[in-house]
This record gives structure tokens, C-alpha cells and sequence, in this order.
């Protein structure tokens, strides 16, 4: 069974796919009402939940904070084929999202009515 915390990933990263964006692991969190933990663990942790109960979605679009990969080479694969350019570093044969910021998703912050306005219904 999925945690509350799968589902808001789970509909993050659909959006993600609607909207042909990545986003890093703290973004996505706190889209998602909760902290990515000490170096994202607590995003990896639930992307793991995600992957199990919802293979068909798009888990590599989350990205580390500094858009550093794993070393499996899976996440640079799907990553390519949709079009994301990767670049080596020289860590090794870990890679960078290339451009990170021109493809993240801004989630706009959700809007706060300060003054709502009364609704009065007449019962003429």
C-alpha cells in the first residue's frame, strides 16, 4: 500500500511528465508538503514506494538538488531518450543534467485569498 507521501510524488511527477520538465528532490518535496530529508533520502526512499506501485511513471525525472546521477546508468538512459542533454563530470562517470535550470519545473506557490468576499445568496 502506498504512503500518503507516494501519492503526492506519484502526481508530482505527473505533472513532471505532462509538462516535459525535471524538478530536484527538494523542489519536489516541497511541492509535496514534506522535507527531502539529509541529501534527498527521504525523496529516494518514496521514489523507490513509487516505482514498485507505479512503474509506468516517469521516476527519473527527479533529480539530486546539484542534478548529479546515480551511478546506474538507468535514470541517464530515460533522461537522454526524452531529450535531456547529459554532460560528464570528473567524479567519475557520474553526469549532470546539462542546463538544469532551463528545465525545471517553478511550481507557482498556492494562492492565499487574503480578503475573500462574502457570497450572499438571495432566496427570491
Amino acid at each position: 500500500m502506498a504512503s500518503t507521501r507516494a501519492d503526492g510524488l506519484a502526481e508530482a511527477l505527473f505533472e513532471l511528465k505532462r509538462a516535459g520538465k525535471i524538478a530536484t528532490f527538494s523542489q519536489i518535496a516541497r511541492r509535496c508538503g514534506f522535507s527531502a530529508g539529509n541529501n534527498g533520502r527521504t525523496v529516494q526512499s518514496t521514489l523507490k514506494t513509487v516505482r514498485r506501485d507505479w512503474p509506468h511513471l516517469h521516476w527519473w525525472r527527479a533529480v539530486k538538488d546539484d542534478g548529479l546521477l546515480d551511478e546506474d546508468p538507468e535514470q541517464a538512459v530515460k533522461l537522454k531518450e526524452a531529450g535531456f542533454e547529459l554532460e560528464a563530470t570528473k567524479k567519475g562517470n557520474r553526469v549532470v543534467a546539462a542546463t538544469l535550470e532551463a528545465h525545471l519545473m517553478l511550481w507557482e506557490p498556492p494562492a492565499i485569498a487574503t480578503n475573500p468576499v462574502p457570497v450572499s445568496v438571495d432566496a427570491k
